[in-house]
């Protein structure tokens, strides 16, 4: 069984901002750091995501956090309630 390779933060960050520059291939990015470019897109994805909250102080940071937390908890709550909307009514019939 192959075992998955680890990178570091660091390393992942310095990957991630050689693509982004853009000023070689993804081909040649690959090779020269050897990771798959299927890899290096995630991490660029990741990093570019994550770009905007660079700036914002630690407090708000948390703040944004637990924001999209909640919110994503109340999706999972009322798909939850539709399933059990659904199933009450399939037992009853």
């Amino acid at each position: 069984m192959k075992q998955r390779k680890m990178y570091d933060a660091s390393f992942q960050a310095r990957v991630a901002l050689e693509a982004i520059k853009g000023g070689r291939t993804l081909a040649e990015i690959s090779k020269e750091y050897k990771v798959h470019p299927n890899q290096i897109v995630k991490w660029k994805k990741e990093a570019l995501s994550k770009f905007s909250t660079l700036f914002i102080k630690t407090e708000d940071r948390e703040l944004c956090e637990a924001k999209e937390e909640i919110e994503r908890l109340y999706t999972e709550i009322g798909r939850m309630k539709i399933e059990s909307d659904y199933l009450k009514k399939k037992l009853l019939k």
